[in-house]
């Protein structure tokens, strides 16, 4: 096996010393116009990559964000790190990052690997609704932001949606529309933006003058597509059926909307769906889905400047001093045929 080539190796071929080498690396205007060319020269030649490992150990500073989510295959996940990407790669940092898949335990593994890696900071969306992942994060002392929820104290940054005031938008719309059976697949209950989305839901019944019995409430374990099919299929099963349906996030809604058109209902003269998020798939599903509207690619950018302001205040290289804050970005709705009757 090849050994790896060294910064010896680049100062020994360019015929000057480590520290050189090292200033062409890391303040190239500090070194002659000629000398640097001849090292950059050597460095190319030789094939040398820094060793990033070493470098942090220098510095004591990583140059990677961490970033941990509920579930890499919701395309809202996605837009949340290409924002995240976007403000560390402005910053020179990279993102690791990582899915705990809704999972308590593998948000716990991930959240001791960024302890190990001692990473910049983390942006995390818990899983654990009991708190105990972050407690025992927290003690590392490693920053971190929420992202997709509020925090419950001052003690952290985060960045989230009123999902109060989703909710509301998403039922109010049907409420407007007509109906008044309405049901909520709502995923799992310990998920705070599950269960201020019902919140939400109820307050548009209550301002409507309507009883909060008529949202009739489908759990379901996951929040992903097939769940939304198990809801849809225990929907059809219902004696009284609603004529409308609010869904926790859009898989949930493609879920429900592939249960009804295998059963042949017509949704949306049978059954009107919103959705929430307002993910791509969600314009493009063969009946264009109604959805509240998430700034997530927003959301991940301001997460992850909040991080980088936390990090550069603790490390003194700025004069301001960092107030933990919490943002909260609102909700849109966007009205397509899913939610539309002709009738």
């Amino acid at each position: 096996m090849a050994q790896s080539v060294g910064i010896k190796d680049v100062a020994r071929a360019a015929g000057v010393s480590v520290g050189t080498v090292s200033n062409v690396i890391n303040r190239p205007d500090s070194v002659a116009t000629e000398t640097r060319a001849r090292v950059l020269s050597a460095i190319d030649r030789l094939g040398y990559v820094r060793s990033e490992s070493a470098r942090q150990l220098r510095a004591g500073r990583s140059r990677i964000m961490g970033l941990l989510v509920l579930d890499m295959g919701n395309p809202f996940f996605v837009d949340v790190a290409r924002g995240a990407e976007r403000a560390a790669r402005d910053a020179g940092l990279g993102v690791m990052v990582c899915n705990s898949a809704q999972s308590p335990g593998e948000e716990a593994e991930y959240l001791s690997l960024f302890a190990e890696q001692r990473v910049r900071g983390v942006l995390l969306t818990p899983a654990d609704a009991t708190g105990r992942n972050i407690e025992s994060f927290r003690r590392h002392g490693i920053p971190f932001v929420l992202v997709d929820r509020v925090a419950e104290g001052t003690t952290e940054c985060s960045v989230s949606v009123d999902d109060v005031a989703g909710g509301a938008l998403a039922v109010r719309h049907l409420i407007d529309a007509g109906h008044r059976t309405i049901a909520y697949v709502s995923g799992p209950p310990g998920f705070n933006q599950v269960r201020d989305r019902r919140t939400g839901a109820l307050n548009a019944l209550a301002e409507a003058g309507l009883d909060p019995d008529v949202l009739r409430e489908l759990p379901t374990e996951r929040l992903d597509v097939a769940a939304g099919r198990d809801a849809g299929a225990r929907l059809l099963g219902l004696a009284d059926r609603p004529t409308a349906v609010f869904c926790a996030n859009d898989l949930l809604a493609l879920g429900v909307l592939q249960a009804m058109y295998a059963a042949g209902i017509n949704v949306p003269d049978d059954l009107a769906i919103v959705g929430y998020d307002d993910i791509e798939f969600a314009a493009a599903a063969a009946v264009p889905l109604t959805s509240v509207r998430q700034p997530a690619v927003t959301m991940g950018a301001l997460a992850a400047e909040l991080l980088l302001e936390e990090t550069e205040a603790e490390a003194g290289t700025t004069r301001h001093r960092h107030e933990h804050r919490r943002v909260v970005l609102q909700p849109e709705l966007v009205v397509r045929r899913s939610s539309l009757s002709a009738r």
